[in-house]
């Protein structure tokens, strides 16, 4: 059976993220379908999206190798950020569904159960999917597939900080979902606006080194069928 393209592209920006393939560390195609148990040809489709995602470069005499992005770079990820999911919010506002509703509601009360316990691990989980739902409330995949980048890049840039008040954290997620409950689009927009403004300083570039990764690459196999990443 062969395994789709997408959920090779899937496995190796999971690994790009977590770092397991470095910034800058080549990604030939025989070891790349060696760790994940598929044939070159998936490969070769994958690492094209992904060029054209920015995680992947092509070099001369070196072939596919892990982006290097600059710091102004990533700063422009967080940037981009703050301005894409206050518009994300204001859509979902207009565009929303009871289901969507139903789903954010759902996370915004778990997510001040678990604030209140200090269940940390849990509420970065929560915070990813509260996001990631409310981008697809928005009712625009283009814009849902530019907010799903845009949280991938900044995961493999950036170490987040727990926030300092997470009980306070939640609360801002619940005032958002009742804008968007009540169709107020400004509203939600100005909500998630200072939500995402107040959430930057939390966020702390990393560079980490690949050799170690490259090694673990060398010398591992994953089946691509495992569980994505959520940031």
């Amino acid at each position: 059976m062969r395994i789709p393209a997408h959920s090779v592209c899937t496995a190796i920006r999971d690994d790009i993220v977590s770092g397991v393939h470095g910034r800058g560390s080549r990604l030939t195609e025989e070891l790349l379908a060696r760790r994940y148990g598929v044939s070159r040809v998936p490969v070769r489709e994958a690492l094209r999206t992904l060029e054209a995602e920015g995680f992947v470069v092509t070099r001369r005499h070196a072939g596919a190798c892990v982006a290097e992005p600059t710091e102004r770079e990533a700063a422009d990820l967080l940037e981009s950020r703050t301005l894409l999911e206050p518009l994300g919010a204001s859509r979902a506002a207009r565009r929303r569904t009871e289901a969507h509703l139903k789903v954010l509601r759902g996370l915004v009360r778990l997510g001040q159960e678990r604030a209140r316990q200090g269940s940390s691990d849990d509420l970065r989980s929560l915070g990813g999917w509260f996001h990631e739902t409310l981008a697809q409330a928005a009712g625009s995949p283009s814009l849902a597939a530019l907010l799903t980048q845009l949280r991938h890049k900044i995961a493999w840039l950036y170490a987040v900080e727990t926030a300092a008040d997470p009980v306070e954290c939640w609360a801002e997620h619940g005032a958002i979902v009742d804008a968007v409950a009540r169709g107020d689009g400004e509203r939600a927009r100005a909500l998630m606006a200072l939500h995402a403004e107040r959430s930057t300083p939390a966020h702390r570039l990393r560079f980490a080194d690949g050799g170690e990764a490259a090694d673990r690459v060398r010398n591992s196999q994953r089946a691509v069928n495992m569980p994505s990443l959520r940031y």
